[in-house]
């Protein structure tokens, strides 16, 4: 392939089709700058974009004959070697546009597992990505293969040894082998997780789950919580221990797919664990949700769930929306959440900020729902929501309150008298349970503490 080729083919074209009876909706647009974003985090140059309203898809194609000849004219003006579709294609309809564009050809399921497998850096989160990828592929074979063919060949099962019948076959003999070899890893780390979770839940720490948007911010919290509340690895100021245990946090989609766990120890014997996993996108690709549904179910076993939410992007009400289906969709119910609106500096000042925070004019007397006025300094804290940023720390000592608050609400003051005999109490008291008081008594070790009920009903007998 010729540097020139090469160029070409990372000149792309966004294309989309609105199916919606009303015409061009909001919801449409949106979608469309994604997708742009999408292809730019993927190294494509976006040079044009091509629309339109169809009240019914066309099977062959799609986008039917004209728009055919037009999008490729229009490829062809600006010089573009790759054409992104917004909408999910069928194996034929991919086939017979790369056949008649003469043009590389990805849908954004397509685009968003390319993206997923550059960024992927576990061996579990690789392996979940190549995993989806092969899925993805399977049906699709005889399009790849002339996406494939145009671009001169690639590695492995795909690479350009040949067309027709023949070669599609070994590859989707080749794929399902490999799909059944990556079925049992990730079946044995699976059982691995499980086991790391039930051990997590016998040492009583909570765990709180990171979930949103992709980009809104989650990385950059789990850092600064981690930065603000070391746990007693990293305490005393060891710098290399701090940076290592941060998670990469760049302003791109999907920066982060690997699961993280740290824990957060924000004093007075409140530790929690925080993870952070791969966020979430409108219409994230099915193959996904269930590639990475193990790491995902991280956050059905949490006692809590901050939903960060980018409150600088106007379009915030659709990605929480978006957020809540997907873990709908993962069986996440019942779970306490508090609502992290972060990116908030960027919009305290704002006419919407202000009404947004502010009570009506018979509640409160018209003040904001907090010890301030609205328009001063973050952070606001309202009923389950914070308006915060992570990027310069405004607010995190107050989500912390939040959180604790939340994580130790049924949390009762008791008092025990431990035999001296049962020291193993003492000990897991001492990093379970809220300390106040500890007396060594002639009969017995008394601690005075706040205790969850789990604990309590463990050392009921030793209770005064």
């Amino acid at each position: 392939m010729t540097d020139n080729t090469e160029v070409r083919e990372k000149r792309a074209v966004t294309v989309g089709v609105n199916t919606a009876a009303s015409g061009a909706s909001s919801d449409f647009e949106v979608s469309m700058k994604e997708l742009s974003g999408l292809a730019e985090a993927c190294g494509y140059e976006v040079v044009g974009e091509s629309r339109q309203n169809l009240s019914r898809i066309e099977n062959s194609t799609y986008i039917g004959s004209g728009k055919l000849s037009e999008l490729k004219l229009f490829m062809e003006s600006v010089d573009a070697g790759s054409a992104l579709f917004l909408n999910t294609l069928s194996p034929a309809q991919l086939s017979n546009l790369c056949t008649e564009l003469d043009a590389e050809v990805l849908d954004k399921t397509g685009l968003i597992l390319n993206i997923f497998g550059e960024r992927a850096r576990s061996r579990e989160a690789k392996m979940q990505v190549e995993s989806a990828k092969l899925k993805y592929m399977l049906p699709r074979l005889s399009g790849l293969r002339k996406n494939l063919s145009r671009q001169g060949g690639t590695g492995g099962s795909m690479s350009n040894k040949g067309s027709g019948e023949k070669q599609t076959e070994l590859d989707r003999r080749h794929i399902e082998k490999r799909l059944s070899e990556l079925r049992r890893a990730l079946d044995s780390i699976d059982g691995e997780r499980e086991t790391q979770r039930r051990r997590r839940q016998r040492e009583g720490i909570p765990l709180v789950a990171l979930v949103g948007y992709t980009n809104a911010g989650k990385s950059t919290l789990m850092n600064k919580l981690l930065e603000t509340f070391p746990g007693d690895e990293i305490k005393g100021g060891d710098s290399e221990k701090l940076e290592a245990k941060k998670v990469e946090a760049k302003d791109m989609l999907f920066a982060t797919l690997d699961t993280t766990v740290r824990r957060i120890d924000p004093g007075n014997g409140k530790k929690f664990l925080l993870s952070d996993t791969v966020g979430f996108i409108h219409d994230l690709p099915h193959e996904l949700i269930k590639a990475f549904r193990s790491t995902l179910e991280e956050a059905k076993t949490a006692d809590l769930i901050l939903n960060v939410v980018d409150y600088s992007d106007e379009n915030r009400d659709r990605q929480i929306r978006v957020t809540e289906e997907t873990l709908k969709e993962l069986g996440v119910a019942d779970i306490p959440v508090i609502y992290v609106m972060n990116k908030a500096d960027k919009a305290v000042d704002t006419d919407e900020f202000l009404r947004e925070l502010s009570y009506e004019s018979n509640e409160n007397n018209g003040k904001a729902p907090h010890n301030k006025v609205a328009g001063e300094l973050l952070p606001v804290t309202r009923g389950n929501r914070i308006y915060m940023s992570a990027k310069t720390g405004e607010g995190i000592r107050e989500l912390a309150e939040m959180i604790s608050a939340k994580l130790f609400e049924d949390y009762m003051e008791v008092e025990f008298l431990i035999p001296y005999e049962k020291g193993g109490a003492e000990n897991e008291l001492r990093q379970k349970a809220i300390i106040d008081t500890v007396e060594y008594r002639k009969d017995g070790i008394y601690i005075k503490c706040s205790v969850g009920t789990r604990l309590l009903e463990r050392y009921r007998e030793f209770v005064i």
